[in-house]
Order: C-alpha cells, then sequence, then structure tokens
C-alpha cells in the first residue's frame, strides 16, 4: 500500500496548523495536494475524538460564545437549486471560551439558526461541572438555547454592539472596511453576572487567531472549503492544537495545562496518536 510516511505528515499537519493552504503545504513537503488532503481528514477525525474525550469536567467560571462566518464550495447567494444549503454556501463556526484560562471548551459548525445555538450550548454545559458566567453577543438564538440549557442555573449577559458607519468610507468602497463599533451595551439576562467580567474580548480574539491560522479562512481571496468534511476536520485540528500543543503568550503555557487537563506541552506526534 501507498502509505505517507510519518514524518512527512507531521509535516503537513504542522504546516497547515500554521495557516498553509492545501496546495503550498503540496509544494512544501513534496506531495500531491489530494496527500495533503487525505492526511487532514484523518488528522481531523484523531483530534475531534480527543477534543470530546479531553475536554470533559472542566471548572470553568467566565465562559464566552461567539461564532465566526465562513462558506463552503460557494457563497449563500448563489446556491442554486441543486446544491445541498446543509453542505454548501454560509457556514458559521460557534466557539466557548473559557476566558481564565483560555481553553476552548466546545464548537460546532452549523448555519447562523437556533439549531447551531441549541448544539454548541448544549455540548458547552455537558463539558462544565460549576456554574458559569456566560457573555454572548446579541443573537437573539443564544437566549432560547441557554434558557433551554441552563434554565437559572447560570449568570447570563449579552454585549449588544451598536455599529456605525462602514470604516473608510470616503477612502475606497464602504464594503471594504467592517463597521464601526459605537457603543457596546451590557445587558443582565438572568443571574448576577459581574459587571466588570461581562465581556466577549477573549472570543473576538480567538476568532482572529482562527483567521490567521487557518487558510481557508482568509476573506477576499479563494481560499476557502471546498466540502465540508474538510472543514469540520481542519477546525477540529486547529482547536485541538491551540489546546494542547501550542504556548498561549500570555499563560507561558498551554490551554489545557492551566486548566488542569494535562500537565505538558504535547508534541504534534502525541497529538495524532502517534506515541
Amino acid at each position: 500500500m501507498n502509505i505517507t510516511p510519518m514524518e512527512k505528515r507531521i509535516q503537513i499537519v504542522n504546516a497547515l496548523v500554521e495557516g498553509c493552504s492545501v496546495r503550498s503545504t503540496a509544494r512544501m513537503v513534496g506531495v500531491e495536494h489530494k496527500t495533503v488532503l487525505r492526511t487532514l481528514l484523518r488528522a481531523g477525525t484523531i483530534c475531534a475524538r480527543l477534543l470530546d474525550e479531553r475536554i470533559q469536567r472542566i471548572q470553568a467560571r467566565f465562559v464566552e460564545v461567539d461564532e465566526i462566518w465562513t462558506y463552503v464550495f460557494k457563497k449563500e447567494q448563489r446556491l442554486e437549486d441543486g446544491d445541498d444549503p446543509a453542505e454548501r454556501g454560509d457556514q458559521y463556526v460557534f466557539v466557548g471560551i473559557e476566558s481564565d484560562t483560555k481553553l476552548v471548551i466546545s464548537h460546532c459548525i452549523g448555519k447562523r439558526d437556533g439549531r447551531t445555538a441549541l448544539t454548541l450550548i448544549d455540548d458547552l454545559r455537558s463539558r462544565i461541572t460549576s456554574r458559569v458566567q456566560l457573555t454572548t453577543d446579541g443573537f437573539r438564538a443564544y437566549l432560547l438555547a441557554v434558557e433551554t440549557v441552563f434554565g437559572a442555573d447560570v449568570d447570563y449577559a449579552q454585549l449588544v454592539k451598536v455599529y456605525g458607519s462602514t470604516r473608510g468610507e470616503g477612502e475606497g468602497p464602504a464594503w471594504y472596511g467592517p463597521a464601526e463599533v459605537i457603543e457596546t451595551t451590557p445587558t443582565v439576562i438572568t443571574g448576577q453576572p459581574i459587571p466588570s467580567r461581562i465581556s466577549t474580548s477573549y472570543i473576538e480574539r480567538s476568532n482572529l487567531t482562527m483567521r490567521m491560522m487557518m487558510r481557508r479562512f482568509t476573506r477576499l481571496t479563494n481560499a476557502f472549503s471546498k466540502k465540508l468534511e474538510n472543514l469540520r476536520a481542519q477546525v477540529a485540528l486547529h482547536f485541538a492544537h491551540y489546546n494542547f500543543v501550542r504556548i498561549h503568550q500570555t499563560l507561558r503555557c498551554t490551554p489545557a495545562m492551566e486548566a488542569g487537563i494535562t500537565d505538558h506541552v504535547w508534541g504534534m506526534e502525541e497529538l495524532l496518536g502517534c506515541n
């Protein structure tokens, strides 16, 4: 059988988690791009199982939840009658992060709707053992999801942002720059959240890390996922690497170490189950 040597597989995965595209990785390692995709899918399956098994019984205090946009194969407005809207078009990665340890506790991928929000909140609740202070943005689907899953056993607040005119107006195309945030309004939904900890800063920084470290999330380019399974694999690989392998600049250790899940920095071999 034509099996990719472990050394090359490690090189491929290292390139993918550092933000290289599939084809640039193939050129650097000296393999076909299909080999890179097969390695990605295999690594993504291992990492998804790792996250599911190891991120359990987390003693979380402050959790932030947000979603980040991407798309698969084509953008939503270009879908045709023969396209499966569940597999193609706009996709959102919903993420829950613990703001003290910076640990990504849970994530899921789907449309920006109540079903995906409920899936994320339900999975998040199953992985924590303590009462938490939860902060989300103003997406209305979170209200029902949090009430359904947590009930009154949560200190929950939304941080609602008010946007002004698009940045860069008068200097170029208005669509090129994001709208400017002119005001943020913390709104207590249930419980007694600490006002100073009502924030989505850490999850938004995590979103930026995702855009920098995964090539398929780069805006305004032709770098995008052609299949949903590839997107799922890359996201699972990213979060497993982020939690267990990558040393956080602020913590000086990995989020998994800070959260007490492990006592050492994992190598790529251990992450992929090669030890």
